[in-house]
């Protein structure tokens, strides 16, 4: 199966402008997304691609949304999103596919995880906001502050993203999960955790 078009070189561009229009300096924006500076840097000459767990961060950070900074902005009058427009879109091992409109508060995904990727199954995430998701195959754990969770399908979960948190799939073909978070921005620094939650590091 031919593997969609990636989009991401487009992002290093917008990443800027984004920054930019916020008024931001390059250390404080890297400090709201939990990233160092050079990292950014990096992300905004197209030096480094962005994994899905870091576009999500820096569209909080920016108060947009992934969408918006891959470009996909549909019409803002059309509430509903067809199937036949969710194009599949790949970052950091994870594919998803846009489920819901752009400029909202509220972002809503379809996310395919697939077993192994042990950067992103390592990493700790922390933010202002919410996040639900609904597992339709596979199994995943869901690891929340210090208690660990198997989810399989038709199993749900809500809870406050300030709380840390993993995600991984466990099963030999992946999960798939749809995935909603609300887009809240944060002024604190250090809040998306790298490989582990003391070190506080940007994300890989």
């Amino acid at each position: 199966m031919n593997q969609p078009p990636d989009p991401l070189p487009l992002v290093a561009p917008q990443l800027r402008a984004l920054r930019t229009r916020s008024g931001l300096t390059l250390e404080a924006a890297a400090a709201r997304a939990g990233l160092s500076p050079a990292h950014l840097s990096r992300l905004e000459t197209g030096h480094r691609t962005p994994s899905l767990p870091m576009l999500l961060a820096l569209a909080r950070t920016y108060g947009t949304t992934v969408s918006d900074l891959l470009g996909e902005v549909p019409p803002e009058s059309d509430p509903i999103v067809r199937a036949d427009r969710m194009e599949a879109q790949q970052a950091g091992g994870w594919t998803y596919w846009r489920a819901g409109g752009s400029g909202r508060a509220m972002q809503a995904l379809r996310l395919h995880v697939p077993q192994g990727q042990a950067g992103q199954e390592q990493l700790v995430r922390v933010h202002p906001g919410e996040e639900w998701l609904y597992v339709t195959a596979g199994r995943m754990r869901l690891t929340l502050g210090e208690a660990v969770h198997e989810l399989g399908p038709g199993d749900a979960a809500h809870f406050d993203s300030l709380t840390p948190h993993r995600i991984a799939a466990v099963s030999q073909g992946g999960a798939d999960l749809l995935f909603m978070h609300t887009l809240m921005q944060s002024g604190a620094p250090g809040l998306c955790l790298g490989d582990t939650a003391p070190n506080r590091r940007g994300m890989p």
